[in-house]
């Protein structure tokens, strides 16, 4: 089985046991604290993907690490991807966990390419406007391309809204080919 598929399941299955429990907000807020521990350190990262390090001893290190920072169903979550051997799918499994919980909720993800930086206001406005495109509460990602010459590159889900000043050039250059052959 594909790590994809295994991460998706055991997302869907923590997911699921946090809504049961009513305490998604506060796994959800465990499962950011291990995304950004994961990102930060190398060493934390080595750890999970290490066959080296004994099933007990990664226990152990959850156990010690997070037994008191996080809910006891984050906690039971993470020794059993120790014990089942899975800890090292744990970076996929904080991915397609958010990716669940945002389905669940109505959030719809926007990530945003823009030639420079967006005032709040523009922000807002995107915000806004996909939120009418798609009716769904959108969160929008803006990441700065200075291979942009002007506009912005906007993704929601697999579709691609093209407002940069490098595609309207490419459209009239095209229309204006077309109609020099037409004529």
């Amino acid at each position: 089985m594909s790590n994809l598929r295994i991460a998706n399941r055991y997302a869907e299955a923590l997911l699921t046991s946090a809504e049961e429990l009513k305490v998604l907000k506060n796994v959800s807020d465990d499962i950011s604290l291990l995304q950004r521990i994961i990102n930060d350190s190398k060493e934390f990262q080595l750890f999970l993907k290490s066959p080296i390090i004994k099933t007990e001893k990664k226990r152990q290190v959850f156990e010690e690490i997070f037994g008191k920072t996080v809910q006891p169903l984050t906690l039971r979550f993470l020794i059993l991807l120790a014990e089942k051997g899975r800890e090292s799918v744990l970076p996929g499994i904080i991915e397609a966990f958010f990716i669940l919980q945002d389905e669940r909720l109505g959030i719809a993800n926007v990530h945003v390419k823009a030639a420079a930086e967006l005032s709040a206001q523009q922000t807002i406005q995107l915000q806004q406007k996909f939120e009418a495109y798609s009716k769904k509460k959108v969160r929008v990602d803006v990441s700065v391309n200075p291979g942009l010459i002007g506009g912005f590159v906007a993704y929601i889900g697999d579709t691609m809204f093209d407002g940069s000043v490098k595609h309207q050039l490419e459209l009239l250059r095209k229309k204006f080919t077309e109609e020099i052959t037409a004529v």
